[in-house]
């Protein structure tokens, strides 16, 4: 399933992923997992970097493998470009999300509002605060690594868990799994935090000549 899509419309014409983050595993003000991530991601104001994507099916056939760059400020500011054959670019003003896929000359526009705050991409870039209303969260170190996961509270999610794996003070890995069973992972690559990022990052025009889908 597309997480692009997953993000907008829970639908699956093509697959990509999403989502962004990062913190600090080695001193902690509290033991509760929730508040751990919770004070890790707010540190994270701006992130950009590289990723790699692996997707399986529920059976563990390898069904697309994919590459691309992604940047996230908050509040609620993303973008998440996945590189051509399987090109799709995801850009959120922390106003309007605009999904893109140039092979369809197509963009589905949609407001960022309550209804996207349960999924990865704005859990991640969005308020943190409300993590531990919509989550179970639990947490597991070793070593230098810790990783987080996360079970949905709504019945209604668009997926069953999500696991963020950290390493040192950069983001390694997030494992998604959705309500079929198939099975996500990016890996992150060469992760920069709180830089600065041009105002542009987080707009996008569209190109004449494309159908828009208004959501």
């Amino acid at each position: 399933m597309s997480l692009f899509r997953l993000l907008l419309v829970g639908q699956s014409p093509r697959a990509i992923a999403l989502l962004f983050s990062l913190f600090s595993p080695l001193l902690w003000a509290t033991d509760n997992p929730a508040t751990q991530l919770s004070e890790l991601l707010d540190r994270a104001q701006t992130l950009r970097g590289g990723f790699t994507q692996l997707t399986l099916s529920a059976s563990g056939t390898r069904l697309q493998e994919a590459k691309g760059q992604m940047a996230l400020q908050r509040p609620g500011m993303f973008r998440w470009h996945t590189d051509a054959p399987l090109e799709q670019l995801l850009v959120s003003n922390g106003q309007t999300v605009w999904l893109y896929d140039p092979d369809l000359e197509q963009v589905t526009v949609q407001k960022l509002d309550e209804r996207l705050t349960h999924t990865p991409a704005l859990l991640l870039s969005g308020d943190v605060s409300k993590i531990s209303e919509n989550f179970e969260i639990s947490q597991e170190q070793a070593g230098n690594l810790s990783t987080f996961t996360l079970k949905p509270k709504s019945a209604d999610s668009l997926f069953d868990s999500l696991s963020l794996s950290f390493r040192r003070d950069v983001i390694s890995e997030m494992r998604l799994i959705d309500n079929s069973g198939q099975r996500t992972s990016i890996h992150f690559l060469d992760v920069k935090m709180n830089r600065v990022l041009i105002d542009t990052t987080f707009e996008f025009d569209i190109p004449p000549g494309t159908d828009v889908i208004e959501q």
